[in-house]
């Protein structure tokens, strides 16, 4: 028999913006297949677990699988305590090793982008291979903001992350389940149910520009930020650009 989280308002509120997001987004639909992917910190996670425990209600013949990419420079992850939570969640789990680092060309150094294309490419590749026509991202509001604006301000371009992105390419589309919780909404669900000692911290990802834009955005956003990021995220959705300077 499955077992889930005992019930508390931080996740009743986790899954009542999954389930909101999915359906109005229409993220999940019948017959679909849909890949977690998961790196054994909170939000993919907590997405995991969301997406199992909403599943029943919504009323969808789809199912759920989850996949891990193990690098050779960062094997913090606590791989055998996350698959005993995927396990518990119903969710089965598939690690998948990638030399990123191996990778390399001569002369080149180790950056985020280059682990992000690596790891993107072999979800993509392990996902059409295995028949899954949905990958679910644990990107949260949070990650969609900062990444407008520091396009933004960093290469003067309006772009975010899609709530739903289909690929051209593939026969596959892109879901991001979380996109209308706050960080501090998962993490609040994650302490209450002790997900968050599975967290695997990069490397090479200490000094980013997202956690200075994070910084900034905290300033600006000030005591209303929840609210404000929601708008700004309609904005997203619905804007138009007959009054924008071309």
């Amino acid at each position: 028999m499955k077992r889930f989280f005992r019930k508390t308002n931080a996740c009743e509120t986790v899954k009542k913006l999954v389930t909101r997001a999915v359906m109005e987004r229409s993220l999940i639909c019948e017959g679909d297949r849909v890949l977690v992917a998961v790196s054994g910190g909170k939000d993919s996670s907590v997405l995991s677990w969301a997406l199992s425990a909403i599943k029943p209600a919504l009323k969808l013949n789809c199912e759920l699988s989850a996949l891990h990419i193990s690098t050779d420079f960062c094997a913090c992850c606590k791989k055998g305590a996350l698959s005993e939570k995927l396990d518990e969640w119903g969710v089965p789990f598939t690690d998948l090793f990638v030399p990123v680092i191996g990778r390399l060309k001569e002369g080149k150094k180790m950056n985020c982008y280059w682990c992000s294309t690596q790891r993107r490419t072999e979800l993509l590749k392990y996902a059409v291979e295995n028949g899954f026509n949905k990958i679910a991202l644990g990107h949260h509001l949070d990650d969609i903001i900062e990444t407008f604006f520091m396009n933004l301000c960093s290469k003067g371009t309006l772009l975010a992350m899609p709530i739903l992105l289909k690929y051209k390419k593939y026969p596959v589309s892109l879901i991001r389940p979380l996109a209308l919780l706050e960080e501090k909404q998962i993490i609040a669900c994650a302490a209450e149910n002790n997900i968050l000692k599975n967290a695997c911290t990069c490397p090479y990802g200490q000094n980013s520009k997202r956690h200075e834009m994070r910084r900034r955005l905290a300033e600006f956003t000030g005591v209303d930020a929840g609210d404000i990021k929601r708008r700004i995220l309609k904005a997203l959705a619905e804007g138009k650009n007959d009054y924008l300077t071309e």
